[in-house]
Order: C-alpha cells, then structure tokens, then sequence
C-alpha cells in the first residue's frame, strides 16, 4: 500500500511539472502577448513565482518518493537472494530527471532572479530578455520530460 501511494505521490508531481509547463509554454504565454509589457511581464512574473514555489514541492515529492521505491525494489531483491539491476527505463528517468532539476535550478534562481531584479525596477527590456530565457530552458526541460515519460510508458 505504501508503495502504490508513493507511486502516486510521484506521478502526480510529475503531472505538476510537466503540465505546468504545458499549460505556461503553450496556453498562458500566447495569450498575454496582448498585453503590453509591463502587465505582460508583471502577470508572468507572479505566474511563474507561484508555479516555480509548486515545482520546487514537487522536486521534493519526486526525489523522495523515486528514491524510496528504487530502494524498495532493490532491498526486496538483496533479500530474496537475488541481484538488483536497476531497469534500464528506470536509469533513463532518474538521469534526465536529476538533469531536469539542475536546469530547473537554474531557471529559477538564476533566471527567474533577473526577471525579478527586472520588475522590482520597471525594465521591461530586460524583463522580456530574462523571460526569453526561461522560455527556451523550459522548452528543453518539457521536451525531456516528455522523453522521460515517453521512455517510462514504452519501455517495459
């Protein structure tokens, strides 16, 4: 039982993230390009503050519960006299999601730092420059995502 609630657990911040992402890249983003500047990057700005504070929750949720499954699986292998060989899939995920997270760190306090040094000081040049960014490194960071999830549903 605990096994299937951290299994759930760990999907569900998965679909945080990654639909998260979904929704600002190809949903919000199109539609506050009618907005001028400075609401556009103020509404942006809070949007991603809040959506970056639920990833942040959902890193935890994800290393955690990822963490205590693989141990899971490997200590029932030791004790069975078995050998634990960690699935292939299982590498891909935890590789790419380990690298998903150090650019999620740099999107957020790197990035998104500048986004906020921009907006406390009403340059909106800057603010778009900062927003340009955090744009391509989420498209990078959803594109594996979705490898990631493409890579975990195929391979069995």
């Amino acid at each position: 039982m605990l096994f299937a609630a951290l299994k759930l657990a760990h999907v569900l911040a998965v679909v945080v993230w990654i639909g998260g992402m979904v929704f600002a890249h190809f949903f919000l983003r199109p539609a506050v390009l009618k907005l001028e500047p400075p609401q556009r990057i103020r509404l942006m700005h809070g949007a991603l503050q809040r959506f970056f504070a639920a990833v942040l929750v959902a890193i935890v949720v994800i290393l955690a519960s990822g963490l205590w499954m693989i141990g899971r699986v490997a200590k029932e292998s030791v004790q069975a006299g078995l050998g634990f060989n960690m699935p292939l899939n299982w590498t891909i995920m935890a590789t790419l999601g380990i690298v998903m997270m150090a650019i999620f760190g740099h999107i957020r306090f790197a990035l998104f730092k500048r986004l906020s040094k921009a907006v406390a000081v009403s340059d909106w040049a800057a603010g778009g420059a900062a927003l340009a960014s955090i744009r391509t490194w989420v498209s990078i960071n959803l594109a594996m995502g979705v490898v990631i999830i493409a890579i975990t549903m195929l391979m069995v």
